[in-house]
Order: C-alpha cells, then sequence, then structure tokens
C-alpha cells in the first residue's frame, strides 16, 4: 500500500491530507485564528466545582470554561479513591491541567490532570512509574523488547516515570529509544520550571504546529513522499526529521509546482463531496450521513444497484462496500462519538458477520480509537469513535441561518398562510388602512399567482387593501407585514 502526505501551507491556515493508494483517507485543518488546543498544558483556575456532577470548570484562558471530571484528576487514592469532587479541589484553586479535547460546538475543552508529553517513539507520563506498548504492536517479542529497551535506558538516566511505547517505536533501536527519552526528560524539566514561574490562567507548554505533528504522529517508514509547497516550512520539516526522525529526512519534497498541491490527488474536491449528506457507492448505491450534536447515523441503501444474481447476493455486496466506504468517511469527516449504522437487511449470519468483520479490518488502521459493540436487536451496529476535535463539517461550516441547521425550510405555501394568520391578528389588534408584505420572490409570487383568488376573498373579509413588495435580502421563510 502506498502512502503520501501533502501539507499545503498558508498564512491562514494549514492542511495535511494523508492520500493512500492514490485516494484521500484524511484531512487535517489547522487555522491559525482557530487552533486546536489537545495536548496543551495550562495553569488553570478553579471557578466553580459541581458536587452533583462530580465535576468541575476551569478557566484556562479560553472564551468558555473548561470542564474537568473527578475521574481525571491525578493523586486520587488507588486502594480506595474518593468519587467527591470536593475533596479534590475547591473554587479559586490554582490546577496544572491537560487538554484531552478541543472545544466543540457549544461545550468547552475537556481537561485531566493526568499529564502526558508525547515524542515520535514515547509517550511521557511524569505521575506514573510504569512501561506500556501500544496495543497496535501484536507480536509478543516485539512488545518485550521494547519494554526492556526502555527499563534499561531509565536505569542509565536514573529516571522512574511511566512511559507508553507508541506505534511508531516499532522496530526502533537502542539509541533511537534513549534520545527520545532524554529529549522529553529535559522537555519536562523545562515545563516543571514554567509551572513555578506563571498565574492562572497561562498556558505553560504548546503542541507542535500541524505540519510538525504530522511529521511525528502520522508518518510512518510505509510513507513514501512528505510533499509541502512552503519552502519556509520545507527546511523547518527537513531540520525536525534530521533531529527526530533521520530515515524519513530524504523523503520530504518541496513542492513549487503553479498547480496547487491538493489539486493533484483531486484532494479539494473529495474535501467538498465528503460536506454532502449522501455518499455514492462505485456499485450504485449509496449512504446517507446524519450528524447531530449527540451521535452520527449512516443509513445504507441499495440505489441504483439491481445486481445480478438474487435479492440477498445484491444485498450482501451493497453492505461490504458500504462497509469499506463508512470507515473511509469516519476517517476523512473526522466524525467522533456515538456512531449508529443502519446496513441493509441480511437474513445469511455468514454475510452478517463478514460485513462486521470488513467494518472492523478497516477501521484497524484509523488513528482514533475505535470500539464496536456489535449488532443491535433492531440489526443496526452500534460503535463508538473518540472525538478530541471538530468534524470536517464542523470546521468548514457553519449552520444555515435559514434553517437554524434542521436542513429544512418552510415551502412558499406555508410562509403564505403564516402571512394571512398574522394579517388576520394585525387587522383585530389595530386600526390601519393598508397592509404592505415584505418578503422573498418566491413567496411573492405565490400570493400573486397560486394564492390570488386568497389574497382577494382577505381583502374583502376585513375591507382592506393588501400590497406585496420583494425584499432580496429575506430569506424564504422570512416575512414582515407593514401597517399603513
Amino acid at each position: 500500500m502506498s502512502e503520501d502526505v501533502l501539507i499545503n501551507v498558508t498564512p491562514m491556515e494549514i492542511r495535511v491530507a494523508l492520500i493512500e493508494n492514490g485516494g484521500l483517507q484524511e484531512v487535517y485543518i489547522e487555522r491559525s485564528s482557530r487552533k486546536g488546543i489537545v495536548g496543551n498544558i495550562y495553569q488553570g483556575k478553579v471557578v466553580r466545582v459541581l458536587p452533583g456532577m462530580q465535576a468541575a470548570f476551569v478557566d484556562i484562558g479560553l472564551e468558555r470554561a473548561a470542564f474537568i471530571h473527578v475521574s481525571e484528576v491525578a493523586h486520587r487514592d488507588a486502594v480506595n479513591p474518593s468519587d467527591q469532587i470536593g475533596d479534590y479541589l475547591r473554587e479559586g484553586q490554582s490546577l496544572v491541567v491537560q487538554v484531552t479535547k478541543d472545544p466543540i460546538s457549544s461545550k468547552g475543552a475537556r481537561l485531566t490532570t493526568h499529564l502526558s508529553i508525547p515524542s515520535r517513539y514515547l509517550v511521557y507520563m511524569p505521575d506514573q512509574d510504569h512501561v506500556g506498548v501500544s496495543q497496535r504492536i501484536e507480536d509478543e517479542a516485539e512488545r518485550e523488547r521494547l519494554k526492556q529497551l526502555v527499563s534499561t535506558a531509565l536505569t542509565d538516566v536514573d529516571e522512574t516515570s511511566g512511559y507508553i511505547l507508541r506505534t511508531a517505536a516499532e522496530g526502533a533501536g537502542e539509541e533511537e529509544i534513549l534520545s527520545d527519552i532524554k529529549f522529553l526528560t529535559r522537555l519536562w524539566q523545562s515545563v516543571k520550571k514554567r509551572i513555578t514561574q506563571v498565574k492562572a490562567p497561562a498556558v505553560i507548554y504548546e503542541d507542535l504546529p500541524l505540519h510538525l505533528r504530522t511529521m511525528r504522529d502520522l508518518v510512518s517508514l510505509k510513507t513514501e513522499r512528505i510533499r509541502i509547497d512552503s519552502k519556509e516550512n520545507y527546511i523547518k520539516l527537513k531540520t525536525f526529521a534530521e533531529d527526530f526522525i533521520p530515515d524519513l529526512g530524504n523523503r520530504i519534497e518541496y513542492y513549487p509546482g503553479e498547480r496547487p498541491i491538493f489539486d493533484m490527488y483531486s484532494v479539494e474536491d473529495e474535501i467538498q463531496k465528503s460536506l454532502d449528506r449522501k455518499v455514492q457507492l462505485k456499485s450504485g448505491g449509496y449512504l446517507l450521513v446524519e450528524q447531530t450534536e449527540s451521535m452520527t447515523t449512516i443509513d445504507v441503501n441499495t440505489g441504483a444497484f439491481v445486481g445480478s444474481r438474487n435479492l440477498e447476493e445484491t444485498i450482501y455486496k451493497t453492505n461490504l462496500e458500504a462497509a469499506t466506504s463508512i470507515g473511509r468517511q469516519l476517517k476523512l469527516r473526522n466524525l467522533g462519538g456515538i456512531i449508529i449504522i443502519d446496513f441493509i437487511d441480511m437474513e445469511d449470519e455468514e454475510h452478517k458477520r463478514q460485513v462486521l468483520r470488513m467494518l472492523e479490518k478497516v477501521l484497524d488502521t484509523d488513528h482514533a480509537k475505535t470500539k464496536i459493540t456489535g449488532v443491535s436487536e433492531l440489526g443496526l451496529v452500534e460503535m463508538t469513535r473518540k472525538r478530541t476535535r471538530e468534524s470536517l463539517g464542523q470546521t468548514l461550516c457553519e449552520p444555515c441561518k435559514s434553517c437554524n441547521g434542521s436542513g429544512l425550510v418552510k415551502t412558499p405555501e406555508t410562509v403564505c398562510y403564516e402571512v394571512f394568520r398574522e394579517i388576520l391578528r394585525a387587522d383585530r389588534a389595530y386600526n390601519s388602512q393598508t397592509y404592505t408584505v415584505l418578503a422573498s420572490s418566491l413567496v411573492v409570487e405565490r400570493f400573486l399567482d397560486e394564492e390570488s383568488a386568497a389574497v382577494a376573498e382577505l381583502e374583502a373579509f376585513i375591507g382592506k387593501a393588501i400590497h406585496f413588495q420583494v425584499d432580496p435580502v429575506y430569506t424564504q421563510d422570512q416575512y414582515d407585514v407593514v401597517l399603513r
């Protein structure tokens, strides 16, 4: 499987596209006016303790106070931990916290006091004392080798803190692991020093910018090329690679071409498609993706696909293709939280298992943590995907001001009848001589055409003239009745 990483840099934003076998798989966007803060460490101030929720709100200098649950408060008694937030936090208290989830929609950032700092191969945990290994490294011998490397390195540097070996550590040598440990130890010393120097609310440690995080977290030995269209940041990437990933330094390319870098693999077109509700499948079937604040639902339909053998086989093939596409859409759209998938009903139990297995296989490569709970009694596949930042739609779009995000607007007919009722109410309450209706062109056209007889009847009933005026600023369901 070939893998390329494209990095598009402008003064306003940085965008990263992960390409596998020529197709877009993931997109990351960081805007200078609204940077992600996951991983940042703050000196915060507790502004409100909520015993009923066993949580607290903490001011870390953002527009909205951040949220921390009692389970995320460190230094609790491991043998007999208290579940009372008041035993650990009080209003006005300074607290060193780390962001685990960006502010999303109306919700503030999520926090923890279990601090961790990542490097290329390791995650450093100053308040822990054990060594763990990423679950994605499945070879038991390799897991033991890596654990032993870290244990030996910690003995050499007289270090007792905790570490987790990341997936990228698979195959790494002793020198690379020791270099990461020394780097993280120095970084933590500077963080500790800053903790004593700042007053809440203040930033103590900021994670790397997106293009450097990409080198640390996304790029792997299977990545063939990393292309970036900024000369200045190309030099920064090369320097970063020389210091931390020397094996990948020769794969970084500066792209000076006149054609935009994202046009090379039709990335812009794919981003536009990922904002649509409907996802077309190659077979003729399609998916309907509905994202709400509480969950995301995905409905699978056969559409124009009629198959060639029998109905069960047609449904099975559609569901298999849909499972592959759903895995890609979850990553591309960065959909998180609770996800409900309504595959087309299948009778054959083996077909159900194969579709579920295909979905699991596609999600194996997902950078976000996923969990599939299986098929419910209603035949729905329920799953969760860890949400740490806004989805692609939430990043690039905002709710429609006409429909307030519902996806529906009132028909011209409905608006006309609302206007009729408003005129009747106004006529009972005020002594007006005439009425002028300001509305959109579609609504006014309906008044003068299909509803013209109803308008004449209303004028005769109230004994007053009604005039209509198009206002180009008004949306379809906006109107005003002016009394004259």
